[in-house]
């Protein structure tokens, strides 16, 4: 259906229309959501590429696009390029938005996951933070786009060892997006992967592999077998079994 609408649009306005760029950038997320990212990568250049020769480079589209470009290279772990475009994505929203609006929480958000990638906590710490005070200002507490700041938060104090700060985080996290989206959507299936981590460190075998078999079952039926988060939750799984395993036979 994206498809199609873009032959439509490339028709009656022309390959280089910004309204065309949209429907690029809509494609590329499709294909990051699948895993497809070769496919998408070039998708999001071109839609950027467009939007900086329409548009200018510091309209806040651009930002949109230097974002969702950031987070595909954060997920194929391409971090000097990711956080370059974060940061330029920053200031151009700033500028044009001010500090405050919920558009800049989304590259505050995305600079915070990159420096969680690199272990860098301290300096993801407060991005987290400023990410969430901004949507619960602009959306509301229960909105679903505060449980994902909320559950990298929890992610971040698993890794430091604050377990009772973290386990408060990611059931408010699972809460949100259990009453949004139901019990089914990947967005459920990333929280249940970070809590069987979780438990994983406080030597709760048990209740981690519980977890993640529930995961696992979401997001093989949501994005299939062969999609990166099935098999990163796959890897998960067979390790906390063979942590039981081992654990039993000592």
């Amino acid at each position: 259906m994206h498809q199609r609408a873009l032959q439509i649009r490339e028709q009656a306005l022309g390959t280089g229309h910004p309204q065309v760029a949209t429907l690029l950038n809509d494609l590329a997320l499709l294909a990051e959501e699948q895993g497809k990212y070769e496919q998408a990568e070039p998708l999001y250049q071109w839609a950027l590429t467009i939007r900086e020769q329409q548009l200018g480079p510091e309209h806040p589209d651009m930002a949109e696009s230097l974002n969702n470009l950031a987070d595909l290279y954060i997920e194929q772990g391409k971090y000097e390029q990711a956080g370059t475009l974060c940061e330029q994505a920053l200031r151009i929203l700033k500028q044009a938005l001010g500090a405050e609006h919920p558009e800049v929480a989304y590259p505050l958000r995305h600079l915070a996951d990159l420096y969680m990638e690199q272990g860098k906590y301290e300096q993801a710490e407060p991005l987290y933070r400023q990410a969430l005070r901004i949507w619960e200002q602009a959306l509301g507490p229960e909105h679903p786009q505060v449980a994902h700041p909320l559950n990298n938060l929890a992610a971040l104090y698993t890794a430091q060892g604050k377990y009772e700060q973290a386990e408060l985080l990611f059931q408010r996290a699972l809460t949100l997006r259990e009453q949004r989206f139901g019990q089914h959507h990947p967005a459920i299936a990333q929280t249940l992967h970070d809590l069987a981590i979780f438990y994983q460190k406080q030597g709760n075998l048990s209740e981690a592999i519980a977890l993640t078999e529930r995961a696992l079952q979401i997001l093989s039926l949501a994005l299939g077998d062969a999609h990166p988060k099935t098999v990163a939750t796959r890897a998960l799984y067979t390790q906390l079994v063979q942590e039981r395993g081992a654990f039993a036979t000592a």
